[in-house]
């Protein structure tokens, strides 16, 4: 069982930076792969970042390659997302994933999300 708890979203101008964490419970995180989703009103959860479980190998949709950071830190049980040059279009719910690295990955994990607000 993994429990994960996003934080550090807000209001940000655009243009502007916000960084987003995600704390995981449990001693296995560093065997977890992570993800940060987004969903926006009326729109489907879409992908923006991964991480391998080693931090090892990363991935970026392409709507925000160059602009965003993904990064874990295995000590901390602790997932990032470095959002810069944030844009009009990055509103949204941004949610944590967890998935074992594992061939049997067993379920998925999500947070409870977190929102950020860009203003033009």
């Amino acid at each position: 069982q993994v429990q994960l708890v996003e934080s550090g979203g807000g209001l940000v101008q655009a243009g502007g930076s916000l960084r987003l964490s995600c704390a995981a419970s449990g001693r296995t995180f560093s065997s977890y792969d992570m993800t940060w989703y987004r969903q926006a009103p009326g729109k489907e959860r879409e992908f923006v970042a991964g991480i391998s479980w080693s931090g090892g190998t990363t991935a970026y949709a392409d709507s925000v390659k160059g602009r965003f950071t993904i990064s874990r830190d295995n000590a901390k049980n602790t997932v990032y997302l470095q959002m810069n040059s944030l844009k009009p279009e990055d509103p949204a719910i941004y949610y944590c994933n967890a998935r074992h690295s594992s061939p049997n990955p067993g379920p998925d994990y999500w947070g409870q999300g977190t929102q950020v607000t860009v203003s033009s």
